[in-house]
């Protein structure tokens, strides 16, 4: 394998799990009972037979998130290696990536899995603070571990 594309498999890698790590860290941190979120994620692919499966379905729904968050840092990761103005300012293409991928995630892509009960955010607060959420815990970390492996951990 040649270094750059090692290099941004490293991206990818890391930019999922931190991503993923962040996200559902903040989904499930609190709750009294944190299978029945990771359950939730499950039945996206199973739909309501997740909620029935125990911890194997908590695992199912781990993996979902994960493979998700591995595939939103492979789409940046692709994006930047062809325009690398998104590694120039990690912050602010992060954010944006973020909240685009949370209107994706939440209006289209969700409403067409196997989730047996789905309402989509009302209004615009709500909106604004689970795109900024996503921006922060999803966005940042993709685009900051592409940055580090891509090569730019000095530029401006």
């Amino acid at each position: 394998m040649n270094e750059d594309l090692r290099k941004a498999a490293l991206a990818v890698l890391a930019g999922g799990t931190a991503a993923g790590a962040a996200d559902i860290i903040s989904a499930v941190g609190g709750q009294k009972n944190p299978l029945a979120t990771l359950q939730y994620l499950a039945s996206a692919l199973v739909g309501k037979v997740a909620f029935d499966g125990g911890w194997l379905m908590g695992g199912l729904g781990l993996l979902v998130h994960f493979g998700l968050t591995t595939i939103m840092a492979g789409l940046f990761v692709l994006a930047a290696r062809r325009w690398t103005p998104l590694l120039r300012q990690t912050w602010l293409m992060g954010l944006l990536y973020g909240a685009v991928l949370y209107g994706l995630m939440f209006y289209i892509i969700v409403p067409h899995t196997a989730v047996p009960v789905w309402k989509t955010p009302v209004g615009f607060l709500a909106n604004l603070k689970g795109a900024m959420l996503h921006g922060f815990l999803v966005g940042v970390p993709i685009a900051s571990t592409s940055r580090y492996f891509l090569g730019m951990r000095n530029a401006n």
